[in-house]
């Protein structure tokens, strides 16, 4: 299809719209209260004017123009200056203290005049109506009254030339589309921007759902609000799985566990630490960290359950200095709680420290707590689109995960990332006489042979500690370890 499309500058939408908003027409942004509409329609002027110098034309039927200016500021965009510049005009058509009183019938014949004088005297490219459902509150017209003015509306905006986008609210989620159920239907496309709420979370997505004469993605893309760069989509049909598979190893610190899974994780693959609380998961992780030192490279560490100082504790009693590779800028260490932020939030400030830090290497410790903050489903594409930013940038990773019991079971973490994982490492507590010992076993390693014996795993003084396989003891995997007689 070669409808030509104008590009919005969120590079995420244009995406996932393959190439932007159709030139010329208008689109529908549907959602309910605070889903961010206004926001969409505001970015979409405001990078108009800073990456491609288009002027556009904001007409509010809602908030006050004073209140959308001091919302917009805070996003860095220098309204004043672009109306001073003739770039950016509001348009008011919203509500004042007056009171309304409704005689006879109405239109909105004044207000395309006004719409059509701003374009033209400030050559706008770009328009914006927010939200034009919210004058039909006002007077209860009937329907085909309703119907009848939007058309109205739009037949202007199309002969202006004008690449629009005119917001309309909705009282459900997956319900009709829009309040009126009349807007989807007079315009050429239809994008619809979610906030649902599910077990007390929050999760934000937005769906291009008709796009007249032009293709476009399909499905939902979870997005979140940043405050310095407004809406950024995280754009899950942007996955692709081209990535390069390196043959190159990296030691993961611990020269027995090389031995297991034949000489080191491959270069630019996701590793998966399973075990119980007190396993040695965080101990792992450690030896990890502490391998960059064999060819000087770069890790990040993502800590959402310990803070530095306890991190850096713990690493010193095993012999590895957290605070000397920081010093030597191999390291970075970053602690903070899961419910500070949306998974979306982790998303977007994890790329921008990989884009500025460069990481060689990731550790996430651990995943299990960054579930927390989000639904199965939210969790699950986060994973995915993680992992696979991950392996585009070639960055070898180690995650760790809780098991809900000591003697091991799968908790849902590790069912939504296990089958996109490289390699998956178990660690166990064995129940033995009245002693508690733990074990380690390579349950995978994709491309490459391994161990498959369980081993003893003790955690010394000196760190990590591994040993011979269990001899003649069956069950340790199902947490149910019995004596066996050997022949």
């Amino acid at each position: 299809m070669n409808l030509i499309k104008l590009k919005t500058g969120n590079d995420s939408f244009d995406h996932i719209s393959h190439g932007g908003l159709p030139l010329g027409r208008t689109t529908l942004v549907a959602g309910s209260s605070g889903s961010a509409k206004t926001l969409f329609g505001a970015q979409f002027l405001a990078l108009g004017i800073q990456l491609f110098d288009q002027p556009g034309i904001f007409v509010t039927f809602e908030e006050q123009v004073d209140d959308i200016r001091k919302n917009l500021k805070s996003f860095n965009w220098d309204i004043d200056t672009w109306e001073k510049e003739g770039k950016w005009t509001f348009v008011d058509a919203a509500p004042k203290e007056e009171i309304i009183v409704a005689v006879g019938d109405f239109d909105l014949s004044a207000f395309r005049i006004r719409l059509e004088r701003a374009v033209q005297k400030n050559k706008a490219q770009r328009v914006v109506i927010d939200s034009i459902g919210s004058i039909f509150t006002q007077f209860h017209e009937e329907m085909h009254t309703i119907r009848r003015e939007l058309i109205q509306v739009a037949l202007t905006l199309s002969r202006l030339g004008a690449t629009s986008i005119i917001t309309a609210e909705r009282l459900e989620e997956y319900g009709e589309i829009t309040r009126f159920g009349v807007e989807e239907f007079l315009t050429d496309n239809v994008i619809i921007l979610r906030n649902v709420l599910q077990n007390e979370k929050r999760r934000r997505t937005i769906e291009i759902l008709k796009f007249r004469g032009s293709d476009h993605e399909k499905g939902e893309n979870p997005f979140t609000v940043n405050p310095e760069k407004g809406i950024v989509i995280i754009p899950l049909s942007a996955m692709n799985l081209k990535h390069i598979s390196s043959s190159e190893r990296v030691t993961s610190g611990i020269p027995a566990l090389d031995e297991m899974i034949n000489g080191g994780f491959y270069k630019g693959s996701i590793n998966l630490i399973s075990g119980a609380i007190g396993a040695g998961k965080t101990l792992l992780v450690a030896n990890f960290i502490n391998g960059i030192r064999e060819k000087k490279e770069r890790c990040l560490l993502m800590a959402f359950e310990e803070s530095c100082e306890q991190l850096y504790r713990n690493a010193a009693g095993w012999g590895i200095d957290f605070k000397q590779l920081e010093a030597e800028g191999l390291l970075k260490v970053i602690c903070i709680y899961p419910e500070v932020s949306s998974l979306e939030d982790h998303f977007i400030n994890i790329q921008e420290v990989v884009e500025n830090f460069k990481p060689d290497r990731i550790a996430i410790d651990s995943l299990s707590a960054l579930s927390r903050t989000s639904s199965d489903k939210g969790f699950r594409e986060f994973i995915i689109a993680f992992t696979s930013y991950l392996k585009h940038q070639e960055i070898t990773a180690m995650f760790t995960s809780n098991t809900p019991l000591l003697a091991g079971g799968t908790s849902d973490t590790e069912g939504n990332i296990s089958p996109i994982t490289d390699s998956i490492i178990l660690l166990r507590y064995v129940e033995m006489s009245g002693e508690m010992q733990r074990s380690i076993a390579v349950l995978k390693m994709r491309g490459s042979k391994h161990d498959s014996s369980i081993r003893k795993f003790s955690i010394t003084d000196e760190g990590a500690d591994i040993g011979k396989h269990f001899e003649g003891i069956s069950g340790i995997l199902t947490g149910n370890p019995m004596l066996i007689k050997l022949e």
